[in-house]
C-alpha cells in the first residue's frame, strides 16, 4: 500500500513484525505484562486510599503516577494485543481514533514528567524545610500541585496535537503499531514550519525544566544533607529520593532511546521495541519500586495481606 491517499479518514498501522510460529507466546506476553500493570497501579491507588496512615501529602501525590501509568497502558495495549491477532492487511484505524491514540500517549508521556516534578518538590519541602512541611504542604497546595502538573501536560499536548492535524495529509502508513505525534506528523504534504518551531521548543522547555527541576531539587537536598550530622535524616532522605531518581531515570533512558530511534528508518523494529519499553518498564518497576523501597508503604501492605491471612 503506497502513501498516496489525501487527507484518508483511515490509517495503516505498521505490525510488530511477529514471526508467526510466536505470535500467541507474544500474545501472552504482552497480556500478563499489560494485567500486571493495572493490578499492581491499581492495587497501590486502592491501598493509599484505604489506609489511613498513607493519607499524606507525598502518597497523595505519588497516586499519580501510577494512575498515570495505567492510563498510559491502557492508551495502548488493548488495541495492540488485538493487532497482534490480526492480519497485517486488517490492521487498519481511524484518523480521528489516532488522533485520540497519539494524545493519550503524549498526556502519559508529559505528565509522567510533571507528576515527578511536582513529587520533587514535596521531597525538597519534606528535607530542606521541615519545620514548615504541614504548614507549606496543605490539602490546598497538593490539590494545586496536582492539577498543574495535569493542567500542563493537558494544555502542551493539545498545543501539539492540534497543529498536526491542522496540516493536510498525504500519506496513510503509520510507521508504528501505535499512534504518536511523530507518525501522524510523517503523514504531512505541507510545509511545517510551524510544528517543527512549536516541537522544539516544546522539547527543549520541557526537558529542560523536568532535568533542570529534579538536578536543582535534588542538588539542594544533597547540600541539606551532607551539612546535616543527623543520620536518620540522612539516611530517610537516600532512601526516598533514590527510589525518586530510579523512577526517573527509568523513564528518561527508555524515553530518550524512543526518541533517538525515530531518526533513523533502519532502525524501526528498535524503535517499535523501545516504545514499548517507555510503557511496560515504568508501568511495572515503578510499583515495585515504591513497594519495596518505601518503609510506610511496604508495611501496610503486609498488614493488610496478615490480616486477610488471619481472618477464618
Amino acid at each position: 500500500m503506497e502513501n498516496v491517499t489525501f487527507n484518508s479518514p483511515y490509517l495503516q498501522l505498521e505490525a510488530l513484525g511477529v514471526p508467526e510460529q510466536t505470535l500467541y507466546p507474544t500474545f501472552l506476553f504482552f497480556l500478563v505484562f499489560y494485567l500486571l500493570i493495572m493490578v499492581a497501579n491499581i492495587g497501590i491507588i486502592l491501598l493509599i486510599t484505604i489506609e489511613r496512615s498513607l493519607h499524606e501529602p507525598m502518597y497523595i501525590l505519588f497516586c499519580n503516577l501510577p494512575f498515570n501509568d495505567a492510563f498510559g497502558n491502557s492508551v495502548i495495549f488493548p488495541r495492540l494485543l488485538g493487532d497482534l491477532l490480526r492480519p497485517k492487511s486488517q490492521l487498519y484505524i481511524s484518523y480521528i481514533d489516532c488522533v485520540v491514540q497519539a494524545f493519550g500517549f503524549h498526556l502519559y508521556v508529559v505528565a509522567s514528567h510533571t507528576v515527578l516534578m511536582v513529587m520533587a518538590f514535596d521531597r525538597y519541602v519534606a528535607i530542606c524545610n521541615p519545620l514548615h512541611y504541614t504548614t507549606i504542604m496543605t490539602t490546598k497546595m497538593v490539590v494545586k500541585l496536582t492539577a498543574s502538573a495535569w493542567g500542563v501536560a493537558l494544555l502542551c499536548v493539545s498545543i501539539l496535537l492540534a497543529l498536526t492535524i491542522r496540516l493536510n495529509r498525504c500519506g496513510t502508513i503509520i510507521d508504528n503499531p501505535f499512534c504518536d505525534n511523530a507518525s501522524l506528523f510523517k503523514l504531512s504534504c505541507e510545509n511545517p514550519y510551524i510544528n517543527n518551531v512549536y516541537g522544539l521548543i516544546y522539547t527543549v522547555a520541557f526537558l529542560g525544566s523536568s532535568m533542570g527541576c529534579i538536578a536543582l531539587t535534588y542538588a539542594k537536598i544533597t547540600a541539606v544533607c551532607i551539612n546535616s550530622k543527623n543520620k536518620t535524616l540522612n539516611k530517610k532522605a537516600l532512601k526516598t529520593c533514590s527510589t525518586h531518581l530510579t523512577v526517573y531515570l527509568i523513564m528518561c533512558i527508555s524515553g530518550f532511546t524512543m526518541i533517538i530511534l525515530h531518526r533513523f528508518s533502519g532502525y524501526a523494529e528498535y524503535r517499535k521495541g523501545a516504545a514499548l519499553l517507555f510503557h511496560v518498564g515504568p508501568g511495572i518497576l515503578n510499583p515495585l519500586i515504591y513497594a519495596l523501597q518505601t518503609t510506610e508503604i511496604r508495611h501496610a501492605l503486609l498488614k493488610i495481606l496478615h490480616s486477610k491471612r488471619v481472618v477464618p
